[in-house]
């Protein structure tokens, strides 16, 4: 049985056989993430096994989102005079095919929640985790956790107030 670990993505992995079935996603761990990560875009962290044989990734960064997206049930518990208000951005998810059905999915959502509000606990304010749904697949998938669907602007959001509910003991 081989060992998995969740890692910022580095030169020792072995990353280009990675499929996901989204080229896009494909693509960006292949060619683009380390170029992110360099110029402070984004951190990269990546599951891969005992062999640095990368099997699943996700991004985070910051970003903002403009406080007209917010369910009026939040809304109204925020300052008004903020227009857009801080957040995280799991900026891309993804398992490759070969594992899907094991639950990597959910272990990387799970470990960018748990860092996204270790951050927010202690470093830089963030009100939510922001999600980008590549397709509906996605949309299902973040909806399991109970992530919001945002329609005017087609991102979801899982406000840190629930997130904190997991991880603060």
């Amino acid at each position: 049985m081989k060992n998995y670990a969740i890692v910022p993505l580095d030169t020792s992995h072995y990353k280009s056989e990675f499929n996901c079935g989204q080229p896009m996603l494909d693509n960006y761990l292949i060619k683009q993430a380390k170029q992110d990560v360099k110029r402070k875009l984004s951190v990269c962290f990546v599951l891969a096994d005992s062999e640095g044989v990368v099997w699943g990734f996700y991004t985070l960064s910051s970003t903002s989102i403009s406080l007209k997206f917010i369910p009026e049930e939040i809304r109204k518990k925020l300052p008004p005079n903020y227009h857009d208000l801080p957040a995280t951005l799991i900026g891309r998810l993804a398992v490759d095919k070969k594992m899907a059905g094991n639950g990597f999915g959910e272990l990387l959502l799970v470990d960018a929640l748990k860092k996204s509000f270790e951050t927010v606990s202690s470093s830089i304010g963030s009100m939510a985790v922001i999600v980008d749904p590549i397709d509906d697949n996605a949309v299902r998938f973040y909806q399991k956790y109970g992530f919001i669907l945002l329609p005017d602007s087609g991102k979801m959001f899982l406000p840190m107030a629930t997130i904190s509910l997991l991880f603060d003991a």
